[in-house]
């Protein structure tokens, strides 16, 4: 099956003219090595994929005939061990630099004066 495809039914992506697009600029590897779109994914692959600022490591564990729910796309690939605590302390990171920036850009206006007093009391 191709990359494209593949990443599409496993919903890594929207639409496959999407998935097609990052295979074709580099975001997605296979087996550590640069991947064009038509190239053939088969079990045991191992693929990264590199979507906005994070990076998910997967092992192909089936190669569907459809493309289905979430809950049957999550069944086609295992995340591996170090993507997930990366993917974790990226999230933790998110939240605790969203805690102390004002919500709106420019000089604080009196509602975000006092989301700001709100956020620093809670923490």
């Amino acid at each position: 099956m191709r990359v494209d495809r593949w990443l599409w039914y496993a919903r890594f992506f929207k639409t496959r003219s999407l998935a097609a697009n990052a295979v074709r600029s580099g975001r997605v590897r296979v087996d550590g090595e640069r991947a064009k779109a038509a190239r053939e994914v088969s079990i045991g692959n191992a693929l990264s994929i590199h979507r906005g600022d994070s990076i998910t490591d997967v092992c192909v564990l089936k190669i569907p005939s459809r493309r289905g729910p979430a809950t049957e796309a999550m069944s086609l690939y295992e995340e591996t061990t170090g993507s997930i605590k990366r993917r974790e302390l990226a999230a933790g990171l998110r939240r605790s630099a969203s805690r102390f920036e004002p919500p709106t850009q420019g000089r604080p206006d009196k509602r975000t004066r006092r989301l700001v007093r709100h956020r620093r009391r809670r923490a």
